[in-house]
């Protein structure tokens, strides 16, 4: 990037002297440092430059950061005072507006955007940077963004509004930070931003996988041949936007012996280390390894290998390649290699609906190939170890997968169109990521343990009767019928499978959602080889003085039943059982809920909602 006011020695000279140009200079160098979003500085380096001219007119005033025109010039405040970290956010903001189009550049009069357009352009932006970030924003963001395109969002809005936290959400304060000029060279046709930043991303990602993939080598510098798996990889990071993303953070393991020791007929996928192993020995096009990359990394991505359960593995991983291949050769990915899982009566079916249909006759699916080869996942558990070498590690892979595929589904749906509605649905719910655990308790309790209501009466003085002694004030009470009406059960499983950390996480949310429902007591039921019956507890004793007993075996029915008997225990209570699966079958003829560890397995089907513990 260079600017377009004085000499490169001359802003030198003033970035030593400026504290406020030295941040900006080095928030344009984290810009550039940044591999995903390098191409963003190409945009700049076309044609278009970046001003700090305290003497420019376009630069935003009055608490603004910058704005961005459509002749590709970016005016930043030049008094403005920010962390690099800042300045690289809003130029990658204004710089996105160029290369999504949304200040096109044009000859002749141009008719600025109105505020419902500039809201909704800036909204996708920021939803893009959210899940691809750079630097840190310097305004307050939403925590999450509506759906749709720009045209969508604003058709919305001007029928319904613009929510308020959309409202001034771009980096010119609140003056439009995208303002269309005419354009100024008339011996050059107008810039296309949105092709010079598709051209520029292409190139640095290709660039970065040539790195990534060891592709360049290291003492001569020239250039080997791809192999067929390395160009199906820089095909999907540079052509096809939906697994492009997923792509680029993959790492390609060919190793002939690794593959023979591990019984890889043609490739596995491990998500926690995001590597592919693959047989080099296999003979294939580069169609059918399109083929293949795509399968496992629609495994990884859709977290098939979390999503298992109390599931058999294998017979779980054949129905996921049937979903998968059906979704590929639908969507013309590739070739289909012979001898892979396709059945056209499963379209339309999830993983989990055709593992219920193949379970019936295991006997024959044993028989079955994947990808690995016949009888085996290729859903791996773990890394497969490498002399020399250590797995890498995802700080977050839920996020790192989910981010890929929604950025991705977002380029694909508008450049290439449809896509099965099934892979569309797993998606959206992968970009929707179900509650946290404590969130659903809370919704629970709000929904099945009622909040006791207060009676005020003459009779009893209220608390601020002495502030105001002339005036008499109903104090407030809640009568016994209604203390006992308000309550619930907790039976906890006490043998010694239970980890006293979850005992502790369980009982504390427990006893502060009651506490915040004013609900004065829970019947508490601890039970291992038989019940103990702890009577009614206040709720501040639930998580702090409660006396653990037992410690034998995990026998819950008794408990259960002394629950429903109890002629004190009123019979609209709900009953929330804390246990780590490793218990007798239940039948609760109440509402009831369970709380279990993330990833513990109930012997039985619940019929009442069960809360994973993180």
């Amino acid at each position: 990037m260079s600017g377009a006011r004085g000499s490169s020695s001359r802003r030198r000279s003033e970035a030593k002297d400026d504290p406020a140009a030295q941040a900006f200079a080095a928030g344009v160098d984290l810009l550039r440092r940044n591999t995903a979003l390098a191409a963003l500085s190409a945009l700049s380096a076309v044609n278009g430059t970046l001003c700090r001219g305290k003497d420019c007119a376009e630069h935003p005033r009055g608490g603004g950061w910058a704005a961005v025109t459509s002749d590709g010039v970016v005016h930043a405040d030049p008094l403005r005072r920010g962390e690099p970290e800042e300045w690289a956010w809003v130029l990658a903001h204004c710089l996105l507006h160029l290369g999504f189009g949304h200040v096109p550049a044009a000859r002749g009069a141009r008719e600025q955007p109105d505020r419902f357009d500039l809201a909704a352009r800036c909204t996708v932006v920021n939803r893009f940077l959210a899940t691809f970030p750079v630097g840190r924003a310097p305004v307050a963001l939403p925590e999450s963004f509506p759906g749709g395109d720009e045209d969508e969002l604003a058709a919305r809005w001007r029928r319904d509004g613009i929510p308020p936290e959309h409202a001034a959400c771009g980096t010119a304060g609140s003056h439009p930070d995208q303002l269309l000029r005419p354009w100024h060279r008339p011996w050059q046709s107008p810039e296309d931003w949105t092709a010079a930043f598709a051209s520029a991303l292409t190139r640095t990602m290709s660039a970065a996988m040539d790195v990534a993939g060891g592709r360049r080598e290291e003492l001569t510098g020239a250039r080997r041949p791809q192999r067929p798996w390395e160009r199906a990889l820089s095909w999907f990071v540079s052509s096809y936007p939906l697994l492009g993303g997923i792509a680029a953070g993959m790492t390609l393991v060919a190793d002939a012996e690794l593959a023979r020791a591990q019984r890889i007929s043609i490739a596995a996928v491990n998500a926690e280390a995001g590597e592919i192993y693959l047989n080099p020995l296999y003979r294939s096009t580069d169609e059918e390894w399109r083929f293949v990359l795509a399968h496992e990394m629609l495994h990884a991505a859709l977290r098939h290998g979390e999503r298992l359960g109390g599931r058999d593995p294998y017979l779980f991983n054949v129905a996921a390649d049937y979903v998968i291949n059906g979704w590929l050769v639908e969507m013309d990915v590739g070739q289909m290699p012979e001898g892979l899982l396709h059945d056209t009566a499963l379209a339309g079916l999830s993983t989990e609906e055709v593992y219920d249909r193949i379970a019936r006759d295991q006997r024959r699916l044993r028989r079955l190939a994947t990808l690995r080869g016949k009888g085996l996942g290729d859903v791996l558990g773990e890394p497969l170890p490498r002399p020399g070498e250590t797995a890498p590690a995802w700080v977050d892979l839920d996020e790192f997968y989910r981010r890929g595929l929604r950025q991705g589904f977002d380029l694909h749906r508008r450049e290439r169109g449809f896509l099965p509605a099934g892979l569309v649905e797993e998606i959206q719910a992968l970009s929707h990521p179900p509650l946290p655990w404590d969130a659903r308790l809370a919704r629970w309790f709000d929904e099945y343990v009622p909040r006791p209501e207060a009676v005020r009466s003459y009779a009893r003085p209220a608390r601020r009767q002495a502030s105001t002694p002339d005036i008499p004030r109903a104090g407030r009470s809640f009568p016994p019928e209604e203390v006992a009406r308000c309550t619930f059960g907790v039976l906890l499983d006490t043998s010694l499978s239970m980890d006293r950390t979850l005992l502790g996480k369980g009982l504390g949310a427990i006893a502060s959602y009651a506490a915040a429902r004013d609900v004065t007591g829970a019947r508490v039921v601890f039970c291992d080889a038989a019940p103990f019956d702890a009577g009614y507890l206040p709720v501040a004793e639930i998580a702090h003085r409660v006396r653990v007993r037992g410690r034998g075996g995990t026998v819950l029915q008794p408990a259960v039943d002394l629950l429903q008997r109890a002629e004190d225990f009123p019979p609209t209570a709900p009953v929330l059982v804390i246990t780590d699966g490793d218990c007798d079958v239940l039948r609760i003829r109440r509402e009831h809920a369970f709380l279990v560890p993330q990833r513990a397995v109930l012997p039985f089907t619940p019929r009442g909602p069960v809360f994973r513990m993180r």
